[in-house]
Parts: structure tokens; sequence; C-alpha cells
């Protein structure tokens, strides 16, 4: 590939191929830049930029049309030096503030509610990841017996957040036993990450006094530590809207590109580790070829992490490469900026 430097003119009918190819979503050619931009160039000039443009690698056209098509490049080049950001509009701002601010809505629903909106507004598939706790530090435990052989445990965490889960127990727990090994796990475990605690638990109780049932009990700590500290109760799932905001797009109406887009919302891994890496690089875009695994690469990721004391998460969009990135630029990092406040 040739150099990144570009011409003005080269870089106005970048511009204006671009902006065609979204709108129409078909290959734009010199006669329709012609027309629908005031370059002040003739036909002939702008095709011949066209060509000047292919070769730099910006552009390339399809064996059955005289037009061009931007490619992943030239998408990168636009939204680094090019775009003129639209902020959202007035009726998309009170929509998503409509969806999001109910007050004493859980962060859950708000992300489910978040990618939701998101879809429908920019006509892509929404997508969130909720918070991870790893790093988050416990302040308080409680254990509560809510039947003869179940156990409620509540989770005070820095910055205000509660999370709750059952425990199941091998048997009947008398009340006192249990509010002994809840001040014991308090004693030990308080002001410590998630993480720390279920690398160490074993360590930090290895020498606790314990009765025959209080031992029951620890010993279900310790077995399932993993599972108890980790709070595997959707913190770190992947959220999406409907796929079928995206299906409605020109780039998935064979049934092929409908499979490959039905397969792509089965891979919560994928997503998710595509996802996550993104949580502490504010407003992020991988265009195409530059996502990492070759199951991305016909996809533009447009995300922005949230964060509030020590959560962070990210919420964003999944579309084809051909999408109004001005508009949907403003509308995810609004969007998140609209989650961290009811966050905070």
């Amino acid at each position: 590939m040739s150099s990144d430097t570009l011409s003005e003119r080269e870089m106005r009918v970048l511009e204006a191929v671009i902006q065609v190819y979204i709108q129409t979503a078909e290959p734009a050619g010199s006669q329709t830049v012609v027309q629908r931009f005031p370059l002040g160039v003739s036909s002939a000039t702008i095709r011949n930029t066209m060509s000047e443009l292919e070769d730099k690698g910006f552009l390339y056209h399809p064996h059955t049309s005289a037009g061009r098509i931007p490619t992943d490049r030239a998408y990168r080049w636009y939204v680094d030096n090019l775009i003129r950001l639209a902020p959202p509009s007035q009726e998309d701002q009170q929509a998503l503030h409509h969806e999001l601010v109910p007050s004493r809505t859980p962060l859950e629903e708000v992300l489910r509610r978040a990618a939701q909106v998101l879809g429908v507004l920019t006509q892509e598939l929404g997508v969130a990841v909720a918070p991870t706790l790893d790093e988050v530090v416990l302040e308080k435990l409680d254990l509560m017996v809510v039947a003869s052989d179940r156990l409620l445990l509540v989770f005070h965490l820095q910055s205000g957040a509660v999370r709750t889960i059952f425990v199941q127990l091998h048997g009947t727990m008398a009340t006192a036993a249990v509010q002994r090994v809840a001040q014991l796990l308090n004693e030990r475990l308080a002001g410590l990450t998630l993480k720390t605690i279920r690398t160490t638990l074993s360590d930090r109780l290895r020498d606790a006094d314990r009765t025959q049932h209080e031992g029951e009990l620890l010993n279900i700590f310790l077995e399932e530590a993993d599972e108890i500290f980790g709070l595997p109760s959707g913190e770190t799932a992947v959220v999406l809207g409907s796929a079928q905001m995206l299906a409605g797009q020109p780039e998935f109406s064979t049934s092929g590109a409908i499979r490959d887009l039905l397969n792509l919302t089965e891979r919560r891994d994928l997503l998710q580790q595509a996802l996550s890496a993104r949580r502490a690089g504010g407003l992020t875009i991988t265009i195409g070829g530059e996502n990492s695994d070759s199951q991305l690469a016909g996809f533009t990721l447009v995300t922005s992490s949230y964060r509030s004391g020590d959560l962070s998460g990210v919420i964003g969009v999944i579309g084809p490469t051909r999408m109004p990135y001005d508009k949907i630029i403003g509308l995810v990092d609004h969007t998140s900026r609209l989650v961290e406040g009811l966050m905070e």
C-alpha cells in the first residue's frame, strides 16, 4: 500500500464516496458523486481521483460495477481524519433517557435496555458487558438462612454495589453457627478484592477454630470459592440487543450472511473476549480486519467504556463496516455516559 498522505481533493472525494456508500449500500460512481457533492470538479477528474485512491488501497470496485466501495483502510482514515461527529438528536436522547432512567432499576436491566434501545436507534446490534467484580473490594458479607438447607449470601462491595447469591447446604444449619461463620469470614476477608479472596481463601481459613457444623459450612466456601466469590450471576455476561435490526441491512440479504450473523450472536465467548478487552479504552472503534478474530473481520465494533469507582464495563454496537459512524459514535458515547451517571 502507498503512503497515507492524501491531497485535499483526494480527501474530499474519499469522504464523498464513503458518504454515498453508507447512504445507498451501492458502489459510488463519479457521476453520483458529482450530483450529490459540490466538489467543483468534473466527473472525469473525480473518476481519476477515485482511481488514485484505489491504487493507494482506499477504494476498490466490484468487477460488475464501475463504482467504488470503501475499504477498511478508507473507513479508518475517515474516522481518524475526516469525520464530523453528530451529537444525538433531542429525540434520541429522550428515547435513551426514557428507557434507562426509571428509578431503582438494577444495573443488569439498565444494560439490557441500553443494548436494546441502541440497536433500535442505530439499526445495528446493541451490545453491553456488565462490570467485572474481580478487583472490587469486599466490605462486608452477610449470611442469612432462608430455608433449612439454603443460605442467602449478601456481598456489600466497595462503591456501594450489593450482590446476592444462594448457597445450597448439605443439611440443616443452626442460625448461631451461620452467624459465627459470617463473623469469621468478615474478620479475615473484609478489605480484600474478590480475586484475592478466591486465590487465597484456603490459606486464610486454615487455622480457623470451628465446630463440626461451622466446619461443614466453611468447607462449602472452600470447595466452591471460585463460584461463590466469582459471583457468577451474569455480572460478566455479554448482553445483546435484537439481531433483527442488523438482519435488515443489505449486507445480510443472503442466507449465508444471515447464518454468519446468527453464529456470531451465539459466540458469547468470542464477543465477551473482544468487548472485555475494551474496559479501559474509553471510546474504541475497530473496523473489519482490525479485529483480532477472523469471525469479526466483516464487522465494525463501536464501544465506549463506563466506570464508577472500581466497577467498569462496556457498551456499544456491532454492525457492518458500512455504518453512519458520525451518528453512531455520538450515540454510543452518550449512552455510556448516561449509564455511568446512573451507576454513580
